[in-house]
């Protein structure tokens, strides 16, 4: 009784760290971490243990300006930076969501084609309406729940792992002693890898969710003095991410690792999809591992699209100073759910189309990638400033770790522009 009263304690302070970094493995990031374990075997792995630090110290920040400030990052950008940059970002932001909403419906539709059969178009525009309408219907502490247990579709994933053969001792010293190769696509992989590890999106949708909680508390203006309360919620935003992005790298870790034993040791190492992936999987690890891959895809997309149509829609919203949250009725944030439908539907409407899904997600990494260092190191000045952040400026930590991740990303960036 004791250890089950733990665990519902524990899972009622995660939350937005939880789902941002669950929402980080979409479709599109399992087709990027089953590209690099096909074509790598184990030699990507090491990836996933030097991004986890990185990650957690950039998206705690992102976490503590919502939470200190009660506002969105866009709202925040607008302090430090004339209006039209915060325009031209989130302007991009849109456009790298939306292609990446496309690329993940059109995945999960194909993902339930290989389950049960019937018209991919169709089961793509039913996951479309899905992703649109649940958000509008459920009031927020309804819809925090169905993402809550949406994280737990990427627990297939790990499954796959314990069905297979692992030498163990070798995957251990692949993660933490890599043997780094040459070569363009090597290096090309690892730009991807980080590109789908820390996304602009991630930064937007968790620092909008603890802003959300800060509006909703009645007691935080009240309390905001409080060493012990500010201590508190401070605590729970660094378990909150700590947990969620250690879940995230996770599942990449098992994605990676799952196909290395199976498609690169059978010389399967030309994967474009997360369709290909699975289906490779099939005649080599099993009907029932290749359901659990497939199914996986379908539970982590349908907790990805809500994730990127509603940072896109806190973004606007906080640009144009509508009001915004999912603990308001359409009649009440008429603008903010528009673009939250909008990007749904203009996503779905874009499977319909002649742009193929791959280059769909070559140009959101474009347009990720272009964004990620600006708004990276805007939030590390943000952090900085005590008339933002008052007492809870970063700490040389968090300032090292954000910074880091800052350089890396834009040594990134710059490698993707030259290869």
């Amino acid at each position: 009784m004791l250890s089950l009263r733990r665990a519902r304690n524990l899972a009622n302070r995660l939350g937005p760290g939880l789902i941002t970094g669950a929402a980080d493995d979409d479709p599109s990031g399992i087709a990027t971490y089953s590209q690099a374990g096909a074509q790598f075997g184990a030699g990507m792995l090491w990836t996933v243990a030097f991004t986890l630090p990185l990650m957690v110290g950039i998206q705690m920040i992102s976490a503590r300006i919502g939470w200190l400030t009660g506002e969105g990052l866009a709202a925040n950008i607008c302090r430090v930076m004339p209006r039209w940059v915060a325009f031209f970002l989130v302007g991009l932001l849109v456009l790298a969501n939306t292609l990446n909403i496309a690329a993940d419906i059109s995945a999960m539709g194909e993902a339930l084609q290989l389950v049960v059969g019937g018209p991919e178009h169709g089961h793509a525009v039913l996951f479309g309406l899905l992703s649109a309408v649940l958000p509008v219907v459920l009031s927020y502490d309804a819809m925090v729940r169905v993402l809550k247990w949406l994280t737990l579709a990427l627990l297939a994933y790990v499954a796959v792992v314990f069905m297979l053969q692992v030498d163990w001792k070798h995957v251990i010293v692949q993660t933490f002693v890599p043997a780094l190769q040459s070569g363009t696509s090597y290096w090309m992989m690892i730009v991807a890898v980080l590109g789908t590890t820390i996304s602009p999106y991630l930064f937007f949708w968790q620092a909008a969710q603890e802003a959300e909680l800060r509006q909703r508390s009645t007691e935080a203006e009240e309390l905001l003095s409080h060493g012990r309360f500010m201590a508190e919620h401070l605590s729970r935003i660094k378990l909150d991410t700590v947990v969620g992005m250690a879940f995230s790298n996770l599942i990449a870790f098992c994605v990676m690792l799952a196909t290395a034993i199976t498609l690169h040791q059978h010389g399967v190492t030309d994967i474009q999809t997360s369709r290909q992936a699975a289906e490779a999987l099939r005649p080599l690890a099993g009907e029932f591992a290749f359901t659990l891959f497939a199914l996986g895809l379908i539970g982590t997309g349908m907790l990805a699209v809500p994730v990127l149509a509603g940072s896109a829609a806190y973004a606007v919203a906080d640009l144009f100073k509508w009001r915004s949250g999912l603990d308001h009725t359409l009649a009440e944030a008429k603008g903010f759910y528009g673009v939250l439908i909008a990007a749904t539907v203009v996503g779905t409407l874009v499977d319909f189309t002649a742009l193929d899904p791959i280059k769909a997600l070559v140009w959101s990494a474009v347009a990720n990638g272009v964004i990620a260092v600006p708004i990276m190191a805007v939030m590390m000045l943000l952090g900085r400033k005590r008339e933002v952040l008052g007492d809870y400026v970063l700490t040389r930590r968090h300032q090292l770790l954000g910074w880091l991740a800052t350089l890396v990303m834009a040594a990134a960036v710059v490698a993707m522009l030259v290869f």
